[in-house]
């Protein structure tokens, strides 16, 4: 399966900072509404469409989570010379900030650099340390009276990277967690006989808390959940093979666990033996630090959900770019859809 890389440049491209992600959300409901059933948004801001089973007399649902708001930045401070300070909205590695462009949505859209101290004024103990967020700036090239036109403080910062293509890989800003946008709307599109009513939900606020994916949880109290995810691949030189949790060009990942989750067993035991069965290649992935929307989808029904989650295997994760394999984006869509389609075939008593 080639991948529609045009499209998922557009989808990694717009802006959406957790709490700001009206931007990517627009471009969902219209991607989403000629495929769904049924397309709501609710009082936080998730999307959530639904596209009902074929033959499903019990109403049984299953949620699947991709998170839309990427890792950003918030305005905190305007100083005298028309420098920005921020705060960070969601983890960041501060090594990689080092004058890179961002973005700063106010009144327009201004490109700013993030600066530091120059190295040739740094003290040889300076030199030394790794850097901290508060130890950068943005600078929008402009004086305080140019400045305050156009920017406020509480407006969003977003990365400026374009999406390129990279031998048989995509690099971009915020491939975390737009692959996983893309992977859930083209599920949607070619998804032809779906076993039970399926809650496509696109989160927000997952990078501060997993806040959108609790509440969606809450209000669909789904029988059966799949989160989708970026995860990390540290498949590069000095790394040890226990420390890979995943590696590019080996398959879409089925979670055992994260930080926040254990999935269920029974829901990776289905995922593993469809895609064997579907000779989907995969690869197991354990994340011991950091959560994902596994964790809402799974806890916050009424019931709970029997929960798991397709996870995109992904290099520099947060950071200023990451990169993913075309083929692992394809794996993930093949599973996906084959869950979906079979999820009423698989013994959930056992």
């Amino acid at each position: 399966m080639d991948i529609n890389v045009a499209l998922l440049k557009e989808i990694c491209e717009i802006a959406g900072a957790p709490g700001f992600e009206k931007r990517v959300r627009d471009l969902v409901v219209e991607l989403v509404s000629p495929i769904s059933d049924e397309v709501k948004i609710d009082n936080l801001g998730n999307v959530i469409a639904i596209k009902k089973g074929k033959n499903n007399p019990d109403g049984k649902r299953v949620m699947v989570a991709a998170h839309m708001d990427e890792i950003g930045f918030i305005v905190t401070h305007i100083d005298d010379n028309g420098f920005l300070r921020f705060h960070t909205l969601g983890g960041f590695d501060p090594k990689t900030l080092t004058a890179q462009r961002v973005i700063v949505h106010g009144k327009k859209d201004l490109v700013g650099v993030m600066g530091s101290k120059p190295i040739h004024v740094m003290s040889a103990e300076e030199r030394t340390k790794l850097p901290k967020t508060t130890d950068f700036f943005i600078d929008l090239g402009m004086s305080k009276e140019e400045v305050v036109k156009y920017i406020s403080i509480g407006d969003p910062v977003t990365r400026d990277r374009e999406l390129i293509e990279m031998g048989d890989c995509v690099n971009c800003k915020s491939i975390d967690n737009r692959v996983a946008v893309f992977i859930l709307i083209e599920t949607l599109k070619n998804l032809k006989n779906p076993a039970y009513d399926v809650y496509a939900t696109f989160t927000v606020q997952e990078e501060v808390g997993l806040r959108g994916a609790n509440v969606a949880a809450h209000g669909i109290n789904p029988d059966f959940g799949i989160a989708l995810d970026t995860t990390i691949a540290f498949d590069v030189p000095g790394a040890q093979a226990h420390e890979k949790v995943t590696e590019l060009g080996k398959g879409t990942a089925i979670k055992i666990m994260d930080a926040m989750t254990i999935c269920d067993y029974r829901m990776v035991e289905f995922m593993k033996q469809t895609a064997d069965k579907e000779k989907i290649k995969w690869q197991p992935e354990i994340l011991t630090a950091g959560g994902t929307d596994t964790a809402g989808v799974q806890r916050m029904g009424k019931q709970g959900a029997i929960a798991g989650a397709i996870s995109i295997p992904t290099r520099h994760l947060h950071q200023v770019i990451e990169m993913a394999h075309k083929q692992d984006i394809a794996d993930s869509i093949s599973l996906l859809i084959a869950c979906l389609e079979q999820v009423d075939q698989y013994d959930w008593k056992h």
